[in-house]
């Protein structure tokens, strides 16, 4: 079913983890943890590149002190203090910075490492979005614990307009068997459990590799043959001859529909694989080359021309 107020949904979200009776000032994050804050955050530290880019749509990018590694997007980030990559951060960089408070990611940041944090009495906040529903949640959760609640759900709600648009405009629409390409040599892909995979069948695509055990499997130039995709997209961190050739290796084999029907694609890795708000960026472009048929309005950003 399709939301009809979406700004009223996100409103209802963000009052999922408003602050507990107990404070005005604490909230509860992925790990069921109460987080307390004295203040509104005026220094945060963000450890993941995806964090940062929620932090800068939210327009906190002035109260950002310090950055994950890789924390390229947007530009105005890559001035901020580095503490290491999400995997292993630097505590005593981001003790360093003097933070109020520190976002992190239940997945990707160590455990240890927040422990640590909060032995420095520091509060660390932890999210988890594993979806494109939950990236959206996720933007008005972390403004909501910033200070800025009712902003947070206005963004997030237009988050929701632009994703609705899209399951509106092919929920009829027949499915299309896609293979993503992640990595050239050798060729991999992705199953089920990937933020990726969500996005393909939001899109009205289906993952080729959905029920391989492997969460980034090989895959083989054959078994794509045998397989048959109707659609071919590879993702690259960027444009350039690398990702032509890999293109043209395809074009070789004609008896695979994509290659007949010249739907091999070519789409910036951060916009599928960032479970930031460009993730909406990229459902809207995995659809248009999913179904490239189908128009739709819904103030939707149109996706940059491929290359």
């Amino acid at each position: 079913m399709l939301l009809k107020n979406p700004l009223a949904v996100i409103m209802c979200m963000a009052a999922l983890v408003r602050p507990a009776a107990c404070s005005a000032a604490t909230f509860q994050d992925a790990l069921g943890r109460e987080v307390s804050l004295a203040k509104e955050p005026v220094r945060i530290v963000a450890l993941a590149p995806n964090l940062t880019e929620i932090l800068y749509y939210l327009g906190l990018g002035d109260r950002v002190a310090g950055v994950a590694d890789h924390s390229s997007y947007p530009p105005e980030a890559q001035g901020k203090s580095r503490v290491g990559p999400y995997v292993n951060v630097c505590v005593e960089k981001i003790i360093g910075l003097s933070p109020d408070l520190v976002i992190g990611t239940k997945d990707g940041n160590s455990r240890s490492d927040v422990e640590l944090l909060e032995q420095a009495g520091i509060p660390v906040f932890i999210v988890n979005p594993r979806s494109v529903q939950e990236v959206i949640d996720t933007v008005a959760s972390i403004g909501q614990v910033c200070g800025i609640t009712v902003k947070a759900a206005t963004l997030a709600a237009g988050l929701q307009r632009r994703f609705e648009a899209v399951r509106s405009a092919i929920q009829y629409r027949g499915k299309s068997l896609v293979f993503l390409q992640i990595n050239i040599v050798p060729v991999m892909t992705v199953n089920r459990t990937t933020l990726h995979d969500d996005v393909i069948r939001l899109a009205g695509g289906v993952n080729m590799a959905s029920d391989d055990p492997v969460t980034y499997p090989r895959i083989s130039v054959e078994e794509v043959i045998r397989r048959g995709p109707d659609v071919i997209i590879i993702s690259s961190m960027e444009r350039g001859a690398r990702f032509d050739e890999a293109r043209k290796a395809w074009m070789q084999w004609p008896s695979i529909p994509a290659v007949k029907n010249n739907r091999v694609h070519v789409i910036d890795s951060d916009l599928i694989d960032r479970p930031s708000p460009r993730i909406i960026d990229g459902l809207e472009a995995l659809a248009r080359m999913i179904h490239p048929e189908v128009a739709w309005d819904g103030g939707t950003r149109q996706p940059p021309a491929e290359k």
